[in-house]
């Protein structure tokens, strides 16, 4: 098994965004506090699914977690801040 590093941000759902063309999924508009000043909103597929493999839809407001994750030789080691 692989080692990964994550992060991981706390968001919320700011809007959920009916597609224009039929047919096409809805869209969840999340709000990331951590995230820089012009990349604090992200849109996604507005599907989560349970770990029973049933399927769900985020609600405006909800709080969620955005985790970031990569295999540990895709990163690099980052020195201790002196204090």
């Amino acid at each position: 098994m692989r080692k990964k590093k994550q992060k991981k941000m706390r968001g919320c759902v700011q809007k959920v965004i009916q597609p224009l063309i039929p047919g096409e999924p809805e869209r969840a508009q999340i709000g990331i506090d951590e995230a820089d000043h012009l990349y604090r909103e992200i849109r996604v597929e507005n599907v989560v699914t349970d770990e029973k493999g049933e399927k769900g839809s985020l609600k405006p407001g909800a709080e969620v977690d955005v985790i970031l994750e990569a295999d540990a030789d895709a990163t690099t080691k980052k020195e201790a801040d002196p204090k």
